[in-house]
């Protein structure tokens, strides 16, 4: 699977955006790692901390450093010259900590290094829409083959992170391309929190499903399961 590396010039900082991705990862096995502060314990970033880090937990199926201060992607670069990494490393042109909590929901779907970087460069997109502000263009919609469904949202607080997290995992090993809209919100991938998150779907609200491909049923099913236990909420 993907691993992750988080460089800050403050240890707490990165420490607590590793351990709320972590939640994300729905018993998914990913390695994170913190390379934060000098090493001497400043405030700061180190290069060499940083290649270390990398090192230690890189993937073949690739790795994505997440930074915070622009000296921090300064040093970054320079670790990526010291680092001898097991597969490519890439430094995610995202926020910190959305970026991070989407790429780790994603990875944790069975994304790829690309797939994960791209969502989480799209970590903004819920809170621009909430706010009014700009996003990118919405997803294009499903095609009408396959199997669709509409399902009424019963948890109390709808798509938020660990719901959306929940279902994007739920779909990881599903063979079908799973698309998630609602009367007032266009289709989105199933497997992406960001998308999910951004439909803002509440208590009441009902999710359509499509599902096209060779487990286009079970996916359907999946979700009808999700919805139907609340999402594991009391």
């Amino acid at each position: 699977m993907i691993s992750f590396v988080v460089v800050s010039h403050s240890v707490a900082l990165a420490e607590a955006a590793v351990a709320l991705a972590a939640e994300m990862a729905q018993g998914a096995t990913l390695e994170l790692r913190v390379a934060a502060g000098t090493a001497d314990g400043a405030t700061g970033t180190d290069a060499t901390l940083i290649a270390a880090a990398i090192d230690e937990v890189s993937s073949p199926d690739g790795t994505l450093v997440f930074t915070d201060l622009g000296s921090a992607i300064l040093s970054s670069e320079l670790a990526l010259d010291l680092a001898a990494p097991r597969g490519e490393v890439r430094l995610a042109a995202a926020p910190l900590v959305e970026g991070l909590v989407a790429a780790v929901a994603r990875a944790a779907a069975g994304g790829t290094l690309l797939e994960v970087e791209r969502e989480a460069r799209r970590a903004l997109d819920a809170k621009l829409r909430h706010l009014g502000a700009d996003a990118d263009a919405p997803e294009p919609a499903a095609s009408a083959a396959g199997r669709s469904e509409s399902f009424a949202l019963t948890n109390e607080i709808g798509l938020h992170a660990r719901p959306a997290a929940a279902l994007a995992s739920a779909l990881r090993d599903v063979d079908a391309v799973v698309r998630i809209g609602t009367a007032t919100r266009p289709a989105v991938d199933g497997r992406s929190l960001v998308g999910l998150m951004a439909l803002g779907a509440r208590k009441g609200d009902v999710i359509d499903v499509t599902a096209e491909g060779p487990d286009a049923d079970r996916a359907v099913d999946v979700v009808r399961a999700l919805v139907e236990s609340g999402f594991g909420e009391a």
